[in-house]
């Protein structure tokens, strides 16, 4: 089976691609697929367990996951909450992009289909002289943006896109995410989604409103995501029989 990889950028740092990454996750275990959540670079945290952590966010609110262990889903921790670079820096070290280099092609050869997601925005520094867009093409993955939805995503959105495009980034599209404390109305929002998609020609694959139960909400934009990604849905009984064999999580100790 042709690997099938998505990493999850943003426009900037909070803009919900977390959030994004596990409704993809569900997306793909709802097309029959075994995906694995991987976070090469989490900031702000001492440990993977650490309230903030991602890999945490997503094995919780991810029922397919229960039972896998969050600690398999990240590469380097770092307690500052900075871009990589500094957070590295603050540690006494440097990030070591040959270690994260090969880890990443290693996770993209040894799985079917693994969501990574990135750290900040998709220019934040990991050293000096690598950006996060460039693990992207190492990882062999296609790029999903988040961007928040309301009044400023035009000019961050096609900035984003354009700096993908140049570093020959393959974008499999754009999610746009409502947040709690800016709520747009669904007109702008129309809009925004008009003016993305004709000065870039990258499709908006689907909006993400403001979710109550991250484990359940969000239905519409699961399969939304399923269609617009073309994920190959397979036959509850060829689910249930392979889930069966092996761990929802692909095996997650490895």
């Amino acid at each position: 089976m042709i690997p099938q990889h998505f990493f999850v950028t943003g426009t900037d740092t909070g803009m919900g691609k977390t959030v994004v990454s596990l409704l993809l996750m569900r997306a793909l275990f709802a097309a029959g697929k075994r995906p694995f959540y991987y976070k090469p670079v989490q900031t702000g945290c001492h440990t993977v367990l650490d309230a903030d952590s991602d890999a945490l966010f997503v094995h919780r609110h991810c029922p397919d996951l229960a039972g896998c262990d969050p600690v398999h889903s990240v590469g380097l921790l770092y307690p500052a909450p900075k871009a990589p670079l500094f957070a590295a820096r603050d540690a006494g070290t440097v990030v070591d992009t040959t270690l994260l280099f090969s880890t990443l092609q290693a996770l993209a050869a040894a799985r079917e289909c693994i969501v990574f997601e990135g750290a900040g925005g998709a220019l934040v520094p990991v050293t000096p002289t690598v950006t996060m867009a460039d693990l992207i093409p190492v990882a062999g993955a296609r790029a999903i943006v988040a961007a928040r939805a309301g009044l400023g995503t035009i000019n961050h959105t096609l900035l984003t896109l354009e700096a993908l495009t140049r570093r020959n980034v393959d974008i499999a599209g754009v999610v746009m995410v409502q947040t709690r404390q800016a709520e747009t109305p669904w007109a702008m929002v129309a809009e925004n989604i008009e003016a993305v998609e004709q000065q870039s020609g990258i499709p908006v694959l689907c909006t993400v409103p403001v979710l109550e139960d991250f484990a359940h909400d969000g239905d519409a934009a699961v399969q939304t995501l399923r269609e617009r990604l073309h994920l190959s849905p397979h036959a509850a009984h060829s689910r249930q029989t392979m889930n069966m064999k092996k761990p929802p999580c692909g095996g997650c100790s490895s």
